[in-house]
Order: structure tokens, then C-alpha cells, then sequence
């Protein structure tokens, strides 16, 4: 009996202790579908296509990626080990960049961390137990202070395996899903309750209404300097004396009437809201064209986009011509011809006309900039009609001696004060990403909006990094200054050379503008208009949603429950309620706790889910909701 147990504890032992061990090198998977900050993933390669190098140490194996990136793969459980380096590619010490953990899970479990890790440092090793997880996690992330030149190497990252080979995980595709009821046929006035003008200056504003038409609008307290066309509710006319006025708005069409007061501050602040509208550069990129904006401007008529507030129709980069004429003023290429009249059409429709240019000699994509011009500049677009000029950093940076606080300044300065100097009014957004904590100075130099950050891609790494990065800017935006995380990356996107549908998922989607309004963050779309969906349609035309956003009291929203997996943040609102974002920043379902302490409630709450246009319920100390992965619930929050 003991020599036939012996035998069969061999033959197990044969049939399961000496499978052979396999490995299997993360670079050899396909990893062209991994989502990054920035670029795309190279295998064997750094992001600039030279070798890999750490600290000096050049490595032929391995993959580079860019903050915040995850790399998911299906183990099955039959894995064993983990092996291999971390560092920060060289390339970035040449410049100061790059700050960045690299983490490794198993399904759900942290296992390894290095830390933060910079240029200059010697790469980590990394030796993992990875037994019985079926799911291998490698995470690139940008230890919350920016992805700004996070460059990330995994050095010969192995996996050793008994069985099936490991694969790259795919998430079940979402399937779009529309949580928001359609508008009612009776008339409903939307958009800002609030508006800043300067004194004598051109004024132009749509009523922004929902309801069938025909419709007829009409005005009390209107200024004499100012007239109504009751058909189309477009006012015109020169902005009246400094002070206040309110204005009682009316529309009507045959299922009934509405009333609503808009406030005119005649005074030195625009911008009481944020900008809400739309700028090419996310879908054309330098292929825009005059057709292409006459018909975003269509389109955001006709879409009924405008009748919720949107209202900029904002040219980026690639309009401009090779050089200026015999008076040093600039021209519009071949593509754009005479942009007087192409902001006469914009403005037909009752919308705002944007342009771009650099403080440098030349933009980004290469074409003339202001340097050594801003007052002409200024005076030229001001003739064309502009409401709002981008002023892009570009190649400024050859021009600017240093990195002080006054070199970042000087640039925005000289062009602030040549608009304020025009006979028009033209919103002012600085885009140099945040250097020199622009937050703090933006509005001193002028500026109505100032980029926070890098560039934003449709892709929930980018998302995470830039949004839930914006957690310390509250006490810097109000009316009149917004911290600006860049563009809405909804829609069909692709900056020209790849046009798709956004790479976010609807959950992301959500989240996005979920986040943006309780930021009060400008709102400009940069997809296809004329390819809107019905899903990202309604993902626009949510009035509650877009009234948080615009609402006066022009509060950043500010974080008050942070963990790796689940955000609150809140934002008091001009009513005395408050909205409340819950966040699953998690790769899975899980449930997000919202304790009303953290918003100090001294009695119950009432609660409504925003997107749904629907109240919840009553509730006494806290609620708890299911989210799904990377996804979100808005609510807005009145204390009984």
C-alpha cells in the first residue's frame, strides 16, 4: 500500500509540478491599442525611436509608454513571476522632465510600486509573485503632479507561465447608452444668466432657446443702446453705461411662454461664465478651412447646439498666410480669403467669431505669429470682428531669455493690453500649459481662460491625468478667469490625419463632462459637427448639467474624498445647493459612498441625479451608489 502511494504521489507529481515553465516578453504582446498620455507605445525603442537608456544604461529589450498608461493581461492564473526594470527615459533628463510609479497589480491587488521615480535615476528592479491572479496590470502613472515629459521604460519585463500563453485583456466594448430626456416642446430660455461688456463697445448675444418653432422672443428693460429681432432673439447693438441692468427675456411659440431675467454688467470684466462653443483643432488640425468653419457655424444652429448656450465658433492654428502686407498686417491664406467676412457670417447666426496666434515668430504649426506686431495685430482682428483670440506659447520659447516668473508674463502682457486698446470686446485665453502656475497671474495680465495643462487625447489616461489634476486650481477661477484643462475630446475627433470617433468609452464620456462643469471649465467642443450622433448630441444638450457649469457663483469644484479607486468633489452653487460629482477612477464596478459630513450637512439631503433630469430621493447621512468602471453620477445636492 505504501509503494502505491508512493507511485501515485510521483505521477502527480509528473503530471503537474514539472510542466514546463515558459516565458514570455510584455513586448512581443500587441500593444497598439494601449492608451497614453502621449504618442503611442515602442517596443524595443524610446518615444523619439532611439535605444531605450536609464541613468545612462542603454537596454534593447523592453517597451517605452507615456504617462498614465496601463497595460492589462489576461494570465488566466497559470502565471507564475514577473520580472524586469522601471526607470525614466534619459531622453527627458536632458530637460529636467519626467516624474513618474511604476506599479504592478494582480487583478485588483497592488503588488509593487517603485516609488517616484526621475530622470537620472538607476532603473528598479522588479521581481513579482504573481501566482493564481488572472489578471497582470502594469501601470505607468505621473505621481499626481502631471504627465508633462513622463517617459517610462519597462526593461525586459518577462512573464513566466505554465499553460495557454498570456494575452493582451480587452475590455467588453460599451455600448453608448442616452440618459438624458429629450428637451419639451414648450419654450425654455438656457445659457448664462449673467453676461460682462464693456461700455460702448459692439455687443451681440442669441437667446439661447429649446422648444418647437417658430418662436417669438422679446425683452423688458432693454437699453435704448441695444435692440431685439423678436425672430430670431438675436440682440445687438453697443453695450450700454457702466452698471447693471436685468433684463427681463421672454419666449413664446404655440405650446407656450417662458420668462427668464439675463443680467448686463456693463464693466471691465467678460467672461462671467465660461466660454461655451467650439474651435477646429481637434478635429482639422492645420486642414481647416473657410467652408469647413462656415459650416461648424450651420451646424451649430442646426443642431440645435446653440440653443443650449454654445455659442464660439473658434478658428485654430492654419489660417493664416506666409507673410503680411506693405502696412505689416496679417493676411488669411489661400484657404480662409477675407475673414471680415467670414465673422459677418458667423455673426449672422448670432455666434461668436475666435482666432488663434502665437506670441513667437511663428505659431505651432509653423505660420506667422505676433511677435514684434500685437497692436497691429489686435487693431486687424478687432476690424475682422473677432470675439475671441487663443494665444498660443509656440515659439516664444526662443524668445524668452528665461523661465521667470516675468518671462512668462511678459508675452501675455504686451498682448492683453493691445486688445483691451481695440474698439471691441475679445475674450483672451492664454495657452502656454500652465507654466509659471499661470493660474495665480492669468487674470492680471489680462487673461479670461488660461491652459492648466498639456494637450488632451481622447483617451482615459489623458483624462484621469489632466481633469482629476485640477484639484488644487479652485481658490484661482471666478468670474471674469477660468482654469482651462483644455478641450472637450468628445464626438468625431482626430487633429486631422485620423478621424474617428472618440477613443473614450460612454462611461468616460460622461465623466468628462461631468468633471468639466463642476470645474466651470470652458466648454469648446473640437469634434465634427456635422457628424454628431444622437448619443454625443444628448451628451451636449443637458441643460441642468450645463446650468452647474454656468452657474454665477463661477465656483471651481474642489475634491473632498480621494482614494486610488473613488473621487467626490463638490461646488457650491449660486441657489445655495450644491453639485456633487461621484467618480469610479477604478477598472471595475464598485460601489462609491458619499457621507454628507463631507459636505458639513446639518440635516438631510435631497437628491437629484443631474444627467437623468430626475430627483432620487430624501436621505439622512450619506448615499451609496454603484458605478460602473470609469464611470461617474452628478447629483445635485439640497440640504432639507
Amino acid at each position: 500500500m505504501k509503494n502505491l502511494s508512493l507511485i501515485m504521489l510521483t505521477v502527480v507529481f509528473i503530471a503537474t509540478g514539472c510542466k514546463k515553465t515558459s516565458i514570455l516578453y510584455v513586448q512581443d504582446l500587441d500593444l497598439s491599442k494601449v492608451h497614453q498620455g502621449w504618442n503611442v507605445v515602442h517596443i524595443n525603442k524610446n518615444l523619439f525611436n532611439d535605444t531605450m537608456s536609464v541613468n545612462g544604461i542603454k537596454y534593447p529589450n523592453g517597451f517605452c509608454t507615456h504617462a498614465i498608461s496601463e497595460v492589462e493581461i489576461d494570465l488566466d492564473g497559470k502565471a507564475q513571476r514577473f520580472t524586469g526594470l522601471a526607470g525614466v527615459d534619459d531622453h527627458v533628463a536632458k530637460i529636467n522632465g519626467g516624474s513618474i510609479e511604476f506599479i504592478v497589480y494582480g487583478d485588483t491587488t497592488l503588488l509593487f510600486t517603485t516609488g517616484k521615480m526621475t530622470s537620472n535615476m538607476p532603473a528598479k528592479a522588479i521581481d513579482v509573485n504573481i501566482r493564481g491572479y488572472r489578471k497582470l496590470i502594469l501601470v505607468t502613472g505621473d505621481c499626481g503632479n502631471g504627465t508633462a515629459h513622463d517617459h517610462g521604460c519597462w526593461i525586459s519585463p518577462a512573464i513566466e507561465y505554465t499553460g495557454a500563453t498570456p494575452t493582451i485583456y480587452y475590455h467588453t466594448p460599451e455600448h453608448p447608452y442616452i440618459l438624458t430626456p429629450a428637451p419639451a416642446e414648450t419654450p425654455r430660455i438656457n445659457g448664462p444668466k449673467i453676461i460682462g461688456a464693456t461700455p460702448g463697445k459692439p455687443f451681440l448675444y442669441r437667446i439661447p432657446a429649446t422648444g418647437i418653432r417658430p418662436m417669438i422672443f422679446a425683452a423688458q428693460q432693454l437699453p435704448a443702446s441695444l435692440s431685439l429681432n423678436p425672430a430670431t432673439g438675436i440682440i445687438t447693438g453697443k453695450t450700454p453705461p457702466r452698471g447693471e441692468y436685468n433684463i427681463t427675456l421672454y419666449a413664446k411659440n404655440q405650446k407656450g411662454e417662458t420668462s427668464r431675467i439675463l443680467k448686463i454688467v456693463s464693466g471691465d470684466k467678460l467672461a462671467l461664465t465660461p466660454p461655451m462653443g467650439w474651435n477646429s483643432w481637434n478635429v482639422w488640425g492645420l486642414s481647416v478651412t473657410k467652408e469647413k468653419i462656415m459650416a461648424a457655424a450651420d451646424r451649430m444652429i442646426s443642431s440645435g447646439l446653440a440653443d443650449h448656450g454654445w455659442n464660439y465658433i473658434n478658428i485654430d492654428d492654419g489660417w493664416e498666410a506666409s507673410s503680411r502686407n506693405n502696412k505689416g498686417e496679417l493676411l488669411a491664406n489661400e484657404k480662409f480669403g477675407n475673414m471680415k467676412e467670414l465673422g459677418d457670417y458667423i455673426h449672422s447666426k448670432g455666434l461668436k467669431y475666435g482666432i488663434y496666434s502665437s506670441p513667437g515668430e511663428t505659431t505651432c504649426g509653423g505660420f506667422i505669429g505676433s511677435y514684434g506686431y500685437e497692436e497691429t495685430d489686435a487693431r486687424t482682428w478687432a476690424s475682422w470682428g473677432v470675439d475671441f483670440l487663443k494665444y498660443d506659447w509656440c515659439s516664444y520659447k526662443d524668445k524668452a531669455i528665461d523661465t521667470t516668473l516675468a518671462e512668462y508674463q511678459k508675452p501675455y502682457i504686451t498682448m492683453g493690453n493691445a486688445l483691451r486698446n481695440t474698439n471691441r470686446d475679445i475674450v483672451y485665453s492664454l495657452c502656454q500649459y500652465g507654466m509659471g502656475h499661470v493660474e495665480q497671474w492669468g487674470i492680471d495680465v489680462g487673461g479670461n481662460l488660461w491652459r492648466t495643462t498639456g494637450d488632451i487625447t481622447d483617451t482615459w489616461s489623458s483624462l484621469l491625468s489632466i481633469g482629476f489634476a485640477q484639484d488644487k486650481l479652485y481658490p484661482y477661477a471666478g468670474p471674469g478667469g477660468w482654469n482651462d484643462p483644455d478641450m472637450l475630446v468628445v464626438g468625431v475627433v482626430g487633429w486631422s490625419s485620423n478621424i474617428r470617433p472618440s477613443r473614450l468609452s460612454p462611461n468616460e464620456q460622461y465623466t468628462h463632462i461631468s468633471l468639466w462643469a463642476l470645474l466651470a471649465a470652458p466648454m469648446l467642443l473640437g469634434c465634427d459637427l456635422n457628424q454628431l450622433d444622437s448619443f454625443t448630441l444628448n451628451l451636449l444638450t443637458n441643460d441642468e448639467v450645463i446650468d452647474i457649469n454656468q452657474d454665477i457663483l463661477g465656483e471651481q469644484a474642489r475634491p473632498v474624498y480621494t482614494t486610488t479607486t473613488r473621487e467626490i468633489w463638490i461646488r457650491r452653487l449660486d441657489d445655495g445647493s450644491m453639485a456633487a460629482g461621484l467618480f469610479n477612477i477604478s477598472k471595475d464596478s464598485l460601489a462609491v459612498d458619499f457621507d454628507f459630513s463631507l459636505i458639513k450637512a446639518t440635516s438631510r439631503c435631497k437628491l437629484r441625479d443631474v444627467w437623468r433630469q430626475k430627483d432620487i430621493g430624501i436621505f439622512d447621512q450619506q448615499y451609496s451608489v454603484k458605478l460602473p468602471r470609469h464611470g461617474s453620477i452628478l447629483l445635485k445636492v439640497t440640504q432639507q
